[in-house]
């Protein structure tokens, strides 16, 4: 490095300037390098709260949705759907309430609401007893009755201990043009239509194989997991998460029913479809509390890990699933 140091005074002198920014002491070394700050060019980006909404809520919000007009949403929780204005964070509204006068005559609590995608006055919310209830925000203030009820009604001879507890909605959704519902129950995705009043469109098998083991899910809780549902843009795909990391793809088109099944990996690989018309393996008694075993096709499923969470993206086929700690992203 070359330094012009014929103005430096080396013995009391004033300070010197060098070429690089840094500046050399009276009585420095000529050829000493200073250290030079360099600013980094990359983005670092962080999340700020920006408000809290707080004391709306006596239980835990299980669903959050963004009202299309992009000045409202809605936080559910067991008892109570209220409305808030993204600006005001100290008032909210109360637009549906579940609680009876008396607790103990508490027979159903909400699960998930979601508001249509391009109608800002519909809301879609579930149950606990796998209702669906349509609501038009221009009817009441409270909107304490429905526009449509969406349910399907089991035979009385086909009522079991666990029938109310595998029938509670855990998500739904709304397909990207509204037209279709989606929901998710413990062992089934349905498929409604807002235009029909029967509703019903199509039912995917999704844990069918556990049916013979429902004893052995209701005494490790595993009966009461929230398993997520989404569908794709362009409404001809839907998926939710299982057990063991996986999550399968069905098709929703007339006379297509093929189901793809990935496990949420860095190196997915496709497993056979579950199958109901297969006998189920049966676990013996020893192991009944550990929380693996076999599906109906041979292939081992693990209860401890399960992909509750993903989502589809609105308008690209690529899906985002939740594992564990990680996140994996897989475009079709």
């Amino acid at each position: 490095m070359n330094m012009n140091t014929s103005n430096a005074h080396v013995n009391g002198g004033p300070s010197t300037h060098v070429p690089n920014g840094g500046i050399l002491k009276p009585g420095g070394n000529p050829l000493l390098r200073m250290p030079v700050v360099v600013t980094s060019q990359e983005t670092s980006l962080a999340a700020n709260c920006r408000r809290v909404y707080a004391h709306a809520h006596d239980y835990h919000i299980n669903s959050i949705s963004n009202n299309s007009d992009g000045e409202t949403f809605i936080p559910a929780d067991d008892l109570r759907i209220n409305l808030w204005n993204l600006e005001i964070s100290n008032q909210s509204f109360n637009i549906v309430d579940v609680k009876p006068t008396n607790m103990e005559d508490l027979t159903e609590v909400i699960t998930s609401a979601e508001f249509h995608p391009s109608h800002c006055n519909m809301l879609a919310y579930s149950s606990s007893k796998g209702s669906i209830r349509l609501v038009d925000l221009r009817q009441s203030a409270l909107c304490d009755t429905h526009s449509k009820l969406f349910e399907q009604h089991e035979s009385a001879g086909s009522r079991s201990f666990f029938t109310e507890i595998i029938g509670s909605i855990s998500d739904i959704k709304f397909s990207m043009d509204g037209r279709h519902i989606l929901s998710h129950d413990y062992m089934t995705l349905k498929l409604w239509d807002v235009n029909m009043d029967s509703g019903l469109v199509a039912t995917f098998q999704v844990h069918e194989y556990l049916r013979p083991k429902l004893c052995d899910l209701y005494e490790n809780d595993s009966i009461f997991d929230k398993f997520e549902c989404c569908q794709s843009g362009d409404g001809l795909r839907v998926a939710t998460g299982s057990y063991s990391n996986i999550f399968c793809v069905f098709n929703c088109g007339a006379g297509d029913s093929e189901v793809t099944t990935l496990e949420a990996t860095r190196n997915p690989t496709r497993r056979q479809a579950q199958n109901p018309a297969r006998p189920v393996r049966s676990m013996t008694r020893n192991v009944r509390r550990e929380n693996t075993g076999i599906d109906a096709n041979g292939n081992s499923y693990d209860l401890s890990t399960k992909l509750l969470h993903l989502a589809w993206h609105p308008a690209e086929n690529l899906i985002a699933c939740a594992a564990a700690n990680s996140l994996y992203m897989y475009y079709g």
